[in-house]
């Protein structure tokens, strides 16, 4: 996601979902070829459903006012996403730092505070940020 148009459409496919579906959202970073997010997920989600559903939606209203590719293919997504299930609440917290860290380790930003696109900034207790994060106690 190079351009701020696309973020700004996933931050809007999270938020729609995240209403749809009821999971929590306890961490993301947005980055400019991938996302991360940390969810809670109610019992009977099925998150494949969920994923499948938001990059669909993103892609769709993105390439509906973006240039077409030149081949006639727009991809967009990877077709698989990578989960990991966190078993204790030290799993959890690993991989909200992880996201907070990313953009840091890529070289985006000096310090992930700077990074628009995370959830650091809420998690410091600022509360303008792109996607509210839901209370967890850790």
């Amino acid at each position: 996601m190079e351009n701020e148009r696309a973020k700004e459409i996933l931050v809007k496919q999270f938020i729609e979902s995240r209403l749809k579906y009821k999971y929590r959202l306890l961490g993301y970073v947005i980055m400019p070829e991938h996302v991360h997010l940390v969810i809670l997920p109610p019992d009977i989600m099925k998150l494949g459903l969920v994923v499948r559903e938001i990059k669909s939606k993103m892609a769709r209203e993105y390439f509906s006012t973006e240039q077409k590719s030149t081949s006639g293919k727009n991809v967009f997504w990877q077709k698989r996403c990578y989960d990991h299930n966190c078993r204790n609440t030290e799993s959890v917290k690993e991989k909200i730092t992880y996201c907070h860290n990313n953009p840091v380790k890529r070289g985006l930003v000096s310090e992930p505070g700077e990074y628009k696109w995370s959830s650091y900034n809420w998690y410091m207790g600022r509360r303008d940020v792109p996607i509210l994060i839901d209370e967890y106690e850790m």
